[in-house]
């Protein structure tokens, strides 16, 4: 089955073969004809389906076929999105496919500046894509009305709900006209997300195209069994070992990911992060470095990676397994994309145990055990030391904490009496408190109440809070 005879007009099909599509995906397939007919729509995808042409090539084509002038600070179809990189790939695709439908694509989203933002709805836009957070800031400065929506689309659905952006959703469908038709994708769909959806549409239609909850078929995912301070000593053998064209590698946090990156360059391999700490050209380059496979290694947390689709990640590892059970079927869909194949490997320490249960009974399948590399442990020893000698000791690895809880609670300081004035040791504490000569001592003004420290800034002082 061709594109045409899914009902897509000619500019449509054209823009698609300039890109070097000719036959629909199963999401495409059981979708734009009922998005054509103006259907609300839920729809159940993983990542790397092609559900961005799902929901953009019917989009684009009922807007040209309504042939409405749009008004400034208006926009006709919104799509929303978790993060900026996924925005910013909804964004490219949508100007790809609409490239000779004559559809304006602007993008809303934090790490840009908001008069940016301003000046790219002023003049009314087609197809406006954008995170919730930075959409209801722009559109309270009163740079953006959406009372004139046709055509509301929420992408990843489930990392929406996991980012509690559930509050701002609420607020932003109350802007909207009641008259409009509403697309909803998520990758799966538990109780919580489908309630959501009830909120959304009106008497949508259902595709599926997996299983709930499934991951792709064509990943091979195993898991190596290990100690923390074992993970960096395993993740350097394997990149080097492994025939790798592009490789993620996922941590929970944003100082995890700068460790790894860190300890990555100690071993000789170099590899960038992306973040949430990271300004937007930061992410923006590290992202343009791995495409092009300058920087084959990318070091992500699940925030920063979706809207990573980048065809030839032939690798996923996951150096700390994701305490969100879901967040792992999005982090093994950045590989086998496009009807390739994918590897995924896990690395799971004792206190990880919990998760990798959590994992498998949401994909209701086993993942395959796999073994430490050949003489592991000295080889791991060898490259500690050839580290030490190159960059200095490690950083002290990550304190190990009770699933779900916090860190052990550290023992109390104990404290002596603070000396009296007539000690030596109060003279001394006294004096410091006092500061230079000439100055305001730090301490005084902290007894007269005041906040910040003296002009002269004495020794005692305590730092402002």
């Amino acid at each position: 089955m061709s594109f045409s005879h899914l009902g897509l007009a000619e500019p449509l099909v054209r823009a698609l073969e300039a890109k070097g599509y000719s036959e629909p995906t199963p999401i495409q397939r059981d979708s734009i004809p009922l998005l054509l007919e103006g259907k609300d729509l839920l729809g159940i995808a993983q990542t790397g389906t092609g559900k961005t042409a799902a929901f953009v090539l019917p989009s684009i084509q009922r807007l040209s076929e309504a042939n409405k002038r749009v008004l400034p600070t208006h926009c006709r179809m919104l799509v929303l999105a978790p993060t900026r990189e996924l925005a910013s790939q909804i964004a490219e695709s949508a100007r790809g496919y609409g490239q000779f439908s004559k559809m304006s694509v602007a993008t809303v989203f934090g790490g840009t500046s908001i008069a940016k933002n301003r000046n790219d709805v002023a003049r009314g836009v087609d197809i406006l894509v954008a995170t919730p957070g930075r959409l209801i800031d722009v559109i309270e400065q009163g740079f953006l009305n959406l009372s004139m929506l046709e055509i509301l689309v929420l992408d990843e659905a489930d990392q929406m709900l996991d980012l509690g952006f559930i509050h701002a959703l609420k607020k932003i469908v109350r802007m909207l006209p009641r008259k409009r038709q509403s697309l909803f994708f998520s990758a799966t769909m538990p109780p919580s997300i489908r309630q959501l959806a009830d909120q959304f549409l009106t008497d949508p239609a259902t595709v599926s195209v997996v299983p709930q909850s499934t991951t792709a078929e064509r990943v091979d995912q195993s898991v190596i069994f290990c100690n923390q301070t074992e993970k960096q000593a395993l993740l350097t053998i394997l990149l080097r070992e492994t025939k790798i064209d592009r490789a993620l590698v996922f941590t929970r946090t944003k100082h995890g990911a700068d460790r790894v990156v860190k300890l990555l360059a100690g071993n000789g391999i170099a590899a960038n992060a992306i973040h949430g700490n990271k300004s937007q050209p930061q992410r923006e380059r590290a992202l343009a470095a791995f495409k092009a496979g300058e920087v084959p290694i990318l070091v992500a947390t699940d925030i920063a990676a979706r809207g990573i689709d980048v065809s030839g990640v032939s690798h996923v590892f996951n150096f700390e397994l994701p305490n969100v059970p879901e967040q792992y079927v999005h982090r093994i869909g950045r590989t086998a994309r496009a009807g390739r194949s994918g590897e995924a490997i896990a690395f799971c320490a004792d206190d990880e145990r919990p998760y990798l249960k959590d994992i498998e009974k949401l994909t209701r399948q086993k993942v395959t055990q796999a073994a430490l590399p050949e003489d592991f442990l000295r080889r791991a020893e060898q490259l500690k030391s050839e580290r030490v000698k190159a960059i200095g000791a490690d950083p002290a690895p990550r304190e190990d904490r009770p699933r779900g809880g916090r860190p052990p609670a550290r023992p109390k300081a104990t404290h002596a009496p603070r000396p009296t004035a007539g000690s030596p040791q109060g003279r001394n504490y006294a004096n410091a408190s006092a500061g230079p000569a000439g100055g305001n001592g730090g301490g005084n003004r902290r007894r007269r109440g005041g906040r910040g420290r003296g002009a002269g800034g004495g020794a005692g002082a305590p730092a402002g809070r």
